[in-house]
């Protein structure tokens, strides 16, 4: 019987960094190094980099220069790694990821400084 192989990745379907379960190479020309796990949390198969960490870098809210942020606004698009203000909340944060919803409306993940993780709605028409 053959050993399965267990990794910690980030499993982009449930968004977390979960134990995966290897289940063979992902034989596309582009995807070089690539394999297929299988999440044992949500039980969705995905493409993984093996070599890359799993532990995805944390960004200091600390020290966040207040005049540099830019005001939130569902109307504005944000980059990961850019400073906010939240006037409704008188929070900092930063801007740690950016999804798109199962509605397909462009979203946020924001590490504020008082309030913590939150996710925002951006780019609204």
């Amino acid at each position: 019987m053959a050993r399965v192989k267990n990794v910690e990745a980030f499993c982009n379907v449930c968004n977390s960094v979960t134990k995966m379960e290897l289940a063979g190479d992902a034989k596309v020309f582009d995807l070089q190094n690539k394999k297929w796990a299988k999440c044992k949390k949500c039980k969705q198969m995905v493409i993984i980099d093996p070599t890359v960490s799993a532990k995805p870098e944390k960004i200091s809210v600390e020290n966040i220069e207040t005049e540099n942020c830019q005001e939130y606004s569902p109307k504005k698009s944000f980059s990961v790694g850019d400073s906010i203000y939240h006037s409704t909340w008188d929070d900092y944060g930063k801007v740690v990821a950016k999804e798109v919803s199962s509605n397909g409306q462009n979203t946020i993940k924001v590490e504020f400084q008082k309030l913590g993780h939150k996710k925002l709605i951006e780019s609204i028409l």
